[in-house]
């Protein structure tokens, strides 16, 4: 990913978090020599292994629940975005531009084969996803068959992560008074996103 060194994210501590909070990601690997993608779920577990590793499944009918064991994987986790219009700078020379947050996890892929560690995937991302709710559903409410059931239909991998790169584009390359001026401009948008990156751009500003 091209990253300049304003928008570069290197902390683990801003990083972790992000990957936790926009964990439905797009997972690429190669195919008969041609690029190919999933958008699913991925955990992550932050002290396995020497950076961490992400944790999946594929159905398994899906074409890369095939990807081959140690293949290099990437793994794609995009954050809120807006679009900037120069006109927000009130400057002569400006030029539109998109703000956004992404981070990118390379890794080498691994098929989860046991089926009690595939079982213990899925709880976890159960239990994950399902920790807001009032009342969590868990792999326990169906009975034992039905669940070895759908433990047949799928297959789990784990990436080991060798390499993280997070972008945060939040206009750092802008004087204060412009990134001011253009968080003015996206409170007044209507969407999420536009609301998102002007609280985050907040946030980024200098104390």
């Amino acid at each position: 990913m091209y990253i300049p060194a304003a928008f570069a994210e290197t902390d683990e501590s801003r990083l972790h978090p992000f990957l936790e909070q926009h964990s439905f990601a797009t997972l690429v690997t190669s195919r008969e020599g041609e690029p190919f993608a999933s958008h699913l779920p991925l955990l992550l577990e932050r002290n396995a292994g020497q950076q961490g590793q992400l944790l999946g499944h594929f159905a398994k009918a899906n074409p890369q629940a095939e990807t081959p064991d140690n293949e290099s994987v990437l793994a794609i986790f995009h954050g809120p975005h807006a679009y900037i219009s120069p006109t927000w700078y009130e400057s002569a020379n400006t030029v539109p531009t998109w703000n956004y947050q992404a981070v990118h996890i390379y890794g080498r892929y691994s098929r989860i084969t046991d089926p009690a560690e595939l079982k213990q995937v899925i709880d976890k991302t159960v239990q994950f996803y399902e920790a807001a709710q009032p009342a969590p559903w868990s792999m326990e409410i169906p009975d034992a068959e039905f669940t070895e059931g759908l433990l047949q239909g799928i297959v789990g991998f784990r990436i080991e992560i060798e390499r993280i790169e997070g972008k945060f584009k939040l206009s750092q390359n802008h004087a204060v008074e412009r990134r001011e001026k253009v968080i003015d401009a996206l409170k007044k948008q209507s969407s999420d996103d536009a609301q998102a990156i002007a609280a985050l751009m907040k946030a980024d500003l200098p104390a």
